[in-house]
């Protein structure tokens, strides 16, 4: 997917301590804490599980477009020889452009610049990262658990989404403790959907694991990139009629809790989507793939029951990582039991596998080993070559 970075490391899988994932939804913030204190354990455990989980899950989210790292200054005026502003006699669609490349705060400083300009931050798309408005800009990295929840960043977010007009080019809102601000919440997904946000990340600082996400986010006919986090999605009963993502072309869900029918039902409502993530679904998925648009589908640390591509004629990568096998509770490099590939003529490249662990049925493709010592295996069959990407463990 675009804007990912490369030099990010993968992340070590997540602690035995949360293995048993069903014990965390519906389940209280004290009403864990009293559990562990039951148990003998140290309540200090549970925040420094969940702050692991969302470090494990914030890895998985795209890049914003707009960095805090340089900020906007004026001082560049002093050495024009000249002492004239040719910047400010570009046309309004180059400033436009080059207000709705710098972060929030930044581009509503733009008004102070010049009456030329300032008309210009309402009319430009708004690139609003919560991150960026924490003291120190987000330089030490996500909030962690059991830090005050940032009440300052939330009101700004309000105060930013209801002053802007749209439409916003990006939206990553990653800091706040939702259940504390359910009703801003709504509000804020009402805005969005109002204003035409294309690119947004919406994640849950838990607790509860479980919140259950406004249905309303469905009718965000304008989104084309779309990251979710420690969510509960809503069931298709309570998604508005008519609802569809006809520009989404990529979806991420990470830490999420969905029923199959709500997976397929996001399938089939993004006819153009082309990447798909699911990283540690909370819940058993089983995965049924009917898309004629994706193109790369990557499963992580996810409980899977059983995957079945019935038809995706334009899907070339399928990969696995550390996803965790049916009723053992235990995140292995594994994939899960059952992986049926019908109608995918251009898939390319599949894994990783670990032999003697998957039944893989593939339609119309011979397998053969190649070379062991390079975990490479080679799939042929009438019409492609399909890679199979495998590891073997001592």
């Amino acid at each position: 997917p675009p804007n990912r970075n490369p030099r990010r490391r993968p992340s070590p899988p997540p602690p035995a301590a949360m293995d048993e994932q069903q014990v965390l939804l519906g389940i209280s913030r004290s009403d864990m804490l009293a559990r562990i204190e039951r148990c003998g354990r140290d309540p200090a455990m549970l925040d420094l599980g969940s702050n692991m989980l969302l470090h494990f899950a914030y890895e998985y989210l795209p890049d914003p477009p707009v960095s805090p790292t340089a900020p906007l200054s004026l001082a560049g005026a002093s050495w024009v020889p000249d002492g004239v502003d040719r910047i400010s006699r570009l046309p309004d669609v180059v400033l436009r452009d080059i207000i709705s490349r710098l972060p929030a705060k930044d581009a509503a400083r733009t008004t102070a610049l010049a009456s030329r300009w300032r008309p210009l931050w309402r009319s430009a798309p708004l690139a609003l990262v919560d991150n960026h408005l924490l003291p120190d800009g987000g330089a030490s990295g996500p909030l962690i658990i059991g830090a005050p929840s940032p009440r300052a960043v939330t009101a700004a977010v309000s105060s930013a989404l209801a002053a802007h007009p749209g439409p916003f080019r990006c939206v990553h809102l990653t800091c706040s403790t939702m259940d504390e601000h359910r009703g801003e919440m709504a509000r804020w997904i009402d805005t969005l959907v109002a204003k035409g946000v294309k690119d947004l990340v919406f994640v849950n600082r838990p607790w509860p694991m479980d919140l259950r996400l406004p249905a309303t986010l469905f009718s965000c006919a304008s989104l084309t990139r779309l990251y979710l986090g420690v969510w509960t999605l809503p069931g298709t009963a309570a998604v508005p009629r008519g609802a569809s993502f006809p520009n989404l072309r990529e979806l991420g869900l990470c830490m999420t809790v969905m029923e199959d029918r709500a997976l397929a039902f996001l399938l089939e409502k993004s006819p153009v989507l082309e990447f798909l993530l699911i990283m540690w679904s909370q819940t058993g998925v089983r995965l049924r793939l009917v898309s004629h648009s994706l193109r790369c589908l990557q499963l992580g640390y996810t409980h899977l029951e059983d995957i079945e591509v019935v038809d995706a004629p334009r899907l070339e990568r399928f990969f696995l990582r550390n996803v965790s096998l049916p009723g053992t509770g235990k995140f292995t490099i594994n994939s899960p039991s059952r992986i049926k590939i019908g109608g995918a003529p251009n898939l390319r490249v599949l894994g990783y596998i670990q032999p003697g662990q998957t039944e893989l049925g593939i339609s119309n493709t011979v397998i053969v080993v190649v070379d062991p010592t390079t975990n490479l295996i080679c799939m042929l069959g009438a019409r492609r070559t399909l890679s199979l990407v495998s590891r073997f463990w001592p």
